[in-house]
């Protein structure tokens, strides 16, 4: 597993938080493990949860049909290079 870097877990600590995660702690989530599929397994609504939550903490809005998003939603890591680019 990659070590976290501090903004990688102040969000996976939100992560768990909006998404109510009981199986897993923040500092077990890998940065570059898949957010979606085999990694964490989150899906669609899951995706819902977190954009809201980091609108509301960051002011970062999320649009499901801009590219640069899905891709965000890759991993961890990607997530956190996203909003740090796009935090106004």
């Amino acid at each position: 597993m990659s070590e976290q870097t501090t903004e990688q877990r102040e969000m996976a600590e939100l992560l768990v938080e909006a998404l109510n995660l009981e199986d897993i702690t923040a500092e077990e989530i890998d940065p570059e493990e898949s957010l979606f599929g085999d990694g964490l397994g989150l899906d669609s609504i899951d995706a819902l949860e977190i954009a809201l939550a980091i609108s509301q903490k960051y002011g970062v809005q999320m649009q499901a049909e801009d590219e640069n998003v899905r891709n965000a939603f890759a991993t961890l890591a990607s997530l956190c290079e996203f909003v740090k680019e796009n935090t106004p």
